[in-house]
């Protein structure tokens, strides 16, 4: 088998000879021959294996400072004669002659620097000299580009011909340029000086401050702002472009970039907004300019802090609008309804324009949000008229809506019930409306109903709902009751022959049981009722009583309908019949003149009991032109004194068979000087004061009672706070039903030191202690 140790053999030792100086010189002057070859482009006659070994042996034999100084020199030299020749140049050709120059120099850099390359590795890094390529650099900097007739000539024909390209006129090639700011940049990088910051970037960016602070101006005061708008993009995309053509840094194009912002978009940001005719101002007013608030938006958003004016002009706008519709509905040129209709067009249009135009900026929506409920809170208005448009929509306005639509109606409602800050307000009018339109049957469908009570639950929480909540269960009971009650009763009647008082049949009757904290309090006095009328009621309150003991019922008797069965004509030949749907009141009045033909206003109250204001309403709702059961006395549609007489119309007729006598209005009632009275009408002064912007008295009443109870359960559960947090935690509270002023809290919180609820401490009256 083969031996396949390797073997080693041992030479004798070979003594190091040293390099002579003479030799050394011709060493270097082969080497520097060869540089100037390769500076004459004859670098392919060289062999740089052997211009390796020739500066390897000089450094190897301590000779590098020769070497370094040698090639220092020699590249001095030949970059003199550069500048010599560069200054001979004229201007027409001194940038394209500095570009050619400058690449032929980088590669003779190279190759230089690849035959000194042991240089570079030894002596170079341990004397801490440049190293090859920099030296090259950093001599081009001195000799070539900062010769007099060089450099200033070369830095103003760049920023002639920067200038030249803002003019359209393309006198240069952008390649020349952009070596020459890569040459500047390299230079400054290698020399760590900052030669490019002096000679390009500062005098650039001054030209670029200079050129844009006259052209917008100028620009400006000639067109439109919408014009200006799309020349500055244009301007801002040619900048843009021009600084990728060219190659500048980041270092130089982020503030090239903020300085052309602030001169042509900070500088007139104002102007831009405020123009006459083109504004953004006035654009808000044209509802085809979505296109062109946008531009305007696209090109602010490029300074942030100038959106602001946009914001501005458009929280200025919805104001004004706002303000104008208050302003008409003050006036009476626009009703309740007509009133929210104007909001929610107005909140769709500038819904509109902050998707669009502002693309939907959350900024943008707050502000338009806080605009909004800038002028529908300046009073309770806005919230009373919610309520009317919603009790209009649940009447009549959803008949014949699908699902999609009435839950897209009501979204629509709840945006504006977002804005208000008297929800309590709404909820008052809401419960009244609701009342009446449960009681009256007359709501387009339970869904929607109960759709519109689920959408406040979730805006608001339970508490504010309940009660509403409440209106519908007693309703649901009644109906149950209801059934059952009309059970009992036929029951009993096939038990007897028939129960009637003289010649008049017994009445039937629907009654709804409604639970006394949950609905509007009716604080009425009960009227006489019909004695047939009355009989029923005794007998459906024994049937209730003995089913739910415990309980009493109260009679509203301004409340309610009935359906009454008339003969009208003279003589038997002649008459006619016709079911009238009336009110309660009605029907008390109407059923009187089957005992007599004419009675006074003073008789009729007496008979009835029914206050005043209310019986004047009723008895003129009867004696209207279109549906006059009665006839009255006097002239005029008033009622003038209790003398009037009323007198029982045999030849009304109608083209229908069943008749609706519907309730005039309250402001048709008085005359002169006769106003309304009675608690009734108070309440309906109430719904007038709302709508004309005041807080309801019994509102005002119910916040009190809530913002006390807040002081007391907070300051039961901190036991001491100080003036300034009580008010804010309570505000905080009941920001979901009003925001409460806080000398509305102080008065409250001074009330409940008076009762001993609250002390002040002995060290800070500004501080307070719950007294247990």
């Amino acid at each position: 088998m083969a031996d396949t140790r390797r073997r080693f053999n041992i030479k004798p030792f070979r003594a190091h000879v040293p390099m002579d100086k003479t030799v050394a010189q011709q060493t270097w002057g082969a080497l520097a021959n060869a540089i100037d070859e390769i500076y004459n482009r004859n670098a392919s006659q060289l062999s740089f294996e052997e211009l390796y070994r020739n500066a390897y042996n000089l450094v190897l034999h301590k000779y590098g400072t020769l070497l370094y100084e040698g090639v220092t020199q020699k590249l001095h030299e030949h970059l003199t004669a550069t500048a010599k020749r560069l200054e001979e140049v004229p201007d027409s050709k001194l940038l394209e002659e500095i570009s050619i120059t400058w690449a032929e120099h980088q590669i003779t850099m190279i190759m230089v620097r690849d035959i000194l390359m042991y240089m570079d590795r030894t002596y170079i890094l341990k004397e801490r000299r440049r190293p090859v390529y920099e030296l090259g650099l950093h001599l081009f900097r001195l000799d070539v580009w900062e010769h007099p007739n060089v450099k200033e000539r070369a830095s103003d024909l760049l920023m002639m011909a920067v200038a030249n390209e803002r003019d359209g006129r393309l006198t240069d090639d952008r390649t020349i340029l952009k070596q020459i700011v890569a040459m500047l940049l390299e230079l400054g990088q290698a020399d760590s000086s900052n030669v490019y910051e002096i000679d390009f970037e500062t005098p650039f960016l001054g030209q670029t401050q200079d050129f844009y602070r006259v052209e917008s101006l100028s620009f400006l005061s000639r067109n439109t702002a919408t014009d200006y708008v799309i020349k500055a993009i244009r301007w801002l995309e040619e900048e843009k472009d021009r600084a990728n053509a060219l190659a500048l840094p980041l270092t130089t194009e982020s503030p090239l970039q903020a300085m052309i912002e602030t001169e042509l978009i900070d500088r007139h940001a104002r102007t831009l907004v405020d123009m006459e005719m083109s504004g953004f101002a006035a654009l808000l007013k044209d509802d085809t300019k979505l296109t062109e608030m946008r531009d305007m938006y696209d090109l602010f958003v490029r300074v942030p802090s100038s959106v602001d004016f946009l914001r501005e002009a458009l929280a200025e706008r919805i104001k004004a609008d706002g303000k104008a519709l208050i302003s008409d509905q003050e006036k009476g040129a626009s009703d309740p309804p007509a009133f929210v209709k104007g909001v929610l067009t107005m909140r769709e249009r500038y819904d509109k324009i902050v998707d669009v135009s502002f693309r939907g900026e959350k900024k943008t929506r707050k502000r338009m949000r806080e605009s909004f409920e800038d002028f529908l809170n300046v009073d309770a208005r806005a919230a009373s008229c919610l309520s009317v448009y919603v009790d209009e929509l649940l009447r009549v306005g959803l008949r014949g809506a699908t699902e999609d639509q009435i839950t897209q109606e009501l979204n629509r409602v709840i945006v504006i019930f977002r804005y208000l800050s008297d929800k309590d307000v709404f909820e008052s009018f809401y419960k009244q409306h609701l009342a009446k339109r449960l009681l009256g049957g007359r709501s387009v469908s339970d869904d929607a109903e109960r759709a519109m009570v689920s959408q406040l639950k979730a805006e608001c929480g339970y508490q504010f709902t309940s009660k509403l909540e409440g209106m519908f269960n007693d309703m649901r009971i009644s109906r149950d009751l209801q059934d059952s009650y009309k059970s009992f009763k036929r029951n009993q009647e096939s038990q007897q022959s028939g129960e009637t008082s003289g010649n008049i049949k017994a009445v039937d009757i629907e009654v709804d049981v409604l639970t006394n904290g949950y609905w509007p309090s009716q604080n009425v006095p009960a009227c006489t009722l019909p004695p047939q009328v009355q009989d029923a009621i005794d007998r459906y309150t024994k049937y209730y009583l003995e089913k739910h003991t415990g309980r009493k019922l109260s009679w509203q008797t301004s409340a309610g309908a009935a359906e009454l069965k008339a003969t009208f004509g003279n003589g038997s030949e002649n008459h006619h019949r016709h079911e009238l749907i009336v009110s309660t009141y009605q029907m008390c009045i109407l059923l009187l003149f089957n005992d007599f033909d004419s009675l006074t206003l003073g008789q009729i109250r007496t008979k009835t009991h029914i206050p005043d204001s209310e019986l004047r309403r009723h008895l003129i709702s009867l004696c209207t032109p279109k549906h006059r059961i009665l006839r009255k006395g006097s002239r005029g549609r008033g009622i003038s004194s209790d003398d009037d007489i009323f007198t029982f119309n045999a030849e009304y007729t109608s083209k229908l068979k069943r008749v609706r006598i519907p309730l005039v209005k309250e402001s048709s009632v008085s005359k002169g000087g006769d106003a309304a009275s009675g608690p009734a009408s108070a309440a309906a002064s109430a719904a007038v004061s709302a709508v004309n912007g005041s807080v309801p008295l019994p509102v005002e009443e119910d916040r009190r009672h809530l913002v006390e109870a807040a002081i007391v359960r907070i300051m039961k559960a901190r036991k001491s706070l100080g003036h300034n947090d009580l008010i804010a935690e309570v505000t905080r509270q009941l920001s979901v039903r009003f925001n409460p002023p806080p000398q509305f809290v102080k008065k409250r919180i001074e009330s409940l030191i008076e009762r001993e609820y609250l002390e002040r401490t002995l060290d800070d009256h500004r501080v307070y202690n719950y007294v247990a």
